[in-house]
């Protein structure tokens, strides 16, 4: 039974920081389709399309029939152990300095039979749940989970070395003034999160939810505006050391394209805190943290950008906003490759029309605050790279990867949001 993860004791600051390691990150491009299945937490394997038998692991042809017509098909995650062992000791760094580390054998109930990590609370020769979850090095492993949920299960070492989960993790909030705020503070509270820096700009200027926020639990607030270089680099400097996870919720919405606009002040001011925020916040917070990850059990694990799902694709309704969007997410995609090698993960929250004053003119389904806060709080646990919030987001997700040029027409043809 795994036992319950207990606070980190208060770190000596004259030990040196463990420098950080990454599992072995080799892969063939046939398995890149295991890594993208495990980035949004979908258990998926290879199927032929001619002869339908499910292969593991990845290749570039049938093994069955050596048709090259293979698909990626989410499948049944079920099996049950054939053989396990305990590695004591290893020639790879990561290992090395994790060992003992339990591995086993599973015949999946679909067919194939794969070499996966296993959950402490796996029974020898039992049933269990097969999972795919990206590593540290941000490539996809299969990870063995009792079938039956156990006591303090999410503890597990092996388990919360592939998640970000954020219990006992010190998290900053960037924006104080986001609607989301105090119910992603409150989720991350109730999640276990040891303390929570949430930054606020102009504290002279009341905002909805001001005192909520001030009274929260486990909160600190703090002086920080992402349009301000020298304010970043202030905070960073004060709480960059023990930042353990980041989620920068600061946005600027409007709504319009380009010819509604008359001139570029307005997208002057999406473009500075929508993407030179995020960058902002990279130079000074990310450093730090990219040195962390190796930390103990509260080592920074994951950097976390909320998105709207029309960086995807561009709303003309709001245009200029889902422009620079679209601008932050390409940023995300750089920051991952620069992040990835210390081992910091970064997510991507991808959210339709929010229940927000600016997207008041547009029809249901909206997206809650709660519901924000949910998906945020499970990505981390599941160790997502990509979650998709709402039903638009969703539908909007689905119809981009059948068709950016079709979903293109689609929102300039409809002239409003799906």
């Amino acid at each position: 039974m795994t036992n319950p993860l207990l606070p980190p004791p208060r770190k000596d600051p004259q030990k040196r920081t463990v420098s950080p390691t990454r599992p072995p990150e080799a892969r063939s491009r046939a398995a890149l389709g295991l890594s993208a299945a495990a980035a949004e937490g979908r258990f998926a394997l290879q199927q032929c399309t001619e002869c339908g038998k499910i292969q593991y692991p990845p290749r570039d042809a049938c093994s069955n029939c050596l048709s090259t017509e293979l698909r990626w098909k989410d499948t049944d995650c079920l099996g049950s152990i054939l053989a396990e062992t305990r590695l004591r000791t290893s020639i790879k760094p990561y290992f090395r300095e994790r060992t003992p580390w339990r591995t086993g054998t599973v015949k999946l109930d679909s067919g194939p039979v794969i070499i996966c990590h296993l959950h402490g609370d796996c029974e020898r020769n039992g049933r269990v749940q097969i999972i795919n979850r990206l590593d540290r090095s941000g490539q996809a492993v299969l990870f063995a989970l009792p079938q039956k949920r156990s006591l303090y299960m999410e503890d597990d070492p092996q388990l919360r070395a592939m998640t970000s989960d954020p219990k006992h993790r010190r998290i900053l909030i960037t924006d104080a003034r986001n609607p989301n705020t105090p119910y992603i503070a409150k989720s991350l509270a109730a999640a276990g999160a040891s303390l929570i820096f949430i930054g606020e700009s102009e504290n002279w200027r009341p905002y909805p939810g001001q005192e909520a926020v001030a009274q929260l639990d486990k909160v600190e607030v703090l002086p920080l505006d992402v349009t301000d270089t020298q304010s970043v680099q202030k905070l960073a400097g004060a709480i960059g050391g023990k930042t353990d996870i980041l989620i920068n919720n600061a946005h600027f919405v409007r709504p319009g394209g380009v010819f509604v606009r008359g001139d570029t002040a307005m997208a002057k001011e999406e473009i500075e805190v929508n993407y030179f925020g995020l960058m902002r916040l990279a130079q000074a917070f990310g450093p730090a943290m990219c040195t962390r990850t190796a930390d103990g059990e509260n080592a920074a694990v994951a950097w976390v950008n909320i998105l709207s799902v029309h960086s995807l694709s561009n709303n003309p309704q709001y245009g200029c906003y889902s422009a620079s969007n679209a601008a932050a997410r390409s940023l995300s995609q750089s920051l991952r490759a620069e992040f990835r090698t210390a081992g910091l993960r970064v997510m991507n929250i991808y959210c339709g029309p929010t229940e927000d004053d600016w997207y008041q003119p547009l029809p249901p389904p909206k997206v809650s605050p709660q519901t924000v806060a949910k998906n945020l709080v499970e990505g981390l646990r599941d160790g997502l790279e990509e979650t998709y919030c709402g039903d638009v987001a969703k539908d909007l997700f689905e119809r981009f990867k059948e068709s950016p040029h079709i979903l293109e027409r689609e929102m300039t043809l409809a002239g409003e949001s799906p």
